[in-house]
């Protein structure tokens, strides 16, 4: 076939072929669309009709958005802070409640009826673990400060995966450890078990966390501290000042005399 466009000396199947035989670009062509919404005093944004929730520092800053078919990605400058799931009724609203943890730390009180704990919920991230050592947690420490604690273990989510954190829970729950260096260790310790090789004659993952026995962070600290091999202090000098002092006393007192 000729091309018939002026006087091209290739036919369009040879202009096609040397097109498709080009290498892609390095970089991808970035198919979503682009929005730059500012983050409202409830730290969400508005996309399309729907609500989103980021995190609570960027409070009345403005964020840049990628919208995809099936997901969106939000940006503070060049670094990603949420993703959530597109939502495609109208007025809907996804939050996630790691966005709000350093606003209910300081206001404990706003934890138990936050729309982004109820999603959690529903959502299997908040398990019923959660729950449990939660309620525990306040009948010992009271509303407040067994809230608190429950959010710092929530807190230790941005560092630790979820598996070994409800792990962690579980195995603190059984011991009555109710603070969150007991659930982090534990939740450490799980991470181990699960990556160690089964010993003969003991099962996969089990351990000191599945008989429910729990070794507090600072005396997990002290079992795991280097062998100390200096010698020992002496106190022949200090004994030596003594009596010298000693005999410096009675001398005095012989004089006197």
């Amino acid at each position: 076939m000729l091309d018939g466009i002026g006087s091209r000396p290739r036919t369009i199947d040879e202009y096609f072929a040397v097109e498709l035989l080009m290498p892609l670009p390095q970089e991808p062509f970035e198919t979503g669309r682009l929005f730059t919404p500012r983050v409202d005093r409830y730290s969400q944004i508005t996309v399309r009709t729907n609500r989103y929730s980021v995190p609570v520092r960027l409070i009345g800053k403005r964020v840049r958005v990628v919208l995809h078919a099936s997901h969106l990605v939000v940006y503070d400058q060049n670094v990603e802070v949420a993703r959530h799931e597109r939502l495609i009724a109208k007025g809907g609203c996804s939050l996630e409640l790691d966005h709000y943890l350093e606003a209910l730390i300081r206001k404990p009180g706003a934890f138990p009826g936050a729309t982004a704990l109820e999603q959690a919920r529903s959502a299997g991230r908040f398990t019923p673990v959660h729950d449990a050592w939660w309620a525990q947690a306040r009948k010992v420490h009271g509303e407040r400060d067994g809230t608190r604690a429950l959010i710092e273990v929530l807190l230790l989510g941005r560092h630790i995966p979820h598996e070994h954190l409800v792990a962690g829970l579980a195995t603190a729950l059984r011991a009555g450890a109710l603070t969150a260096d007991a659930v982090a260790l534990e939740a450490r310790k799980a991470a181990q078990a699960e990556d160690e090789p089964p010993v003969s004659g003991r099962p996969a993952g089990s351990g000191s966390g599945a008989s429910g026995t729990v070794t507090f962070l600072h005396e997990w600290k002290l079992a795991h501290l280097p062998p100390d091999t200096r010698p020992l202090p002496s106190v022949t000098p200090y004994d030596q000042l003594l009596r010298r002092r000693a005999s410096g006393g009675a001398h005095r007192e012989e004089e006197a005399q």
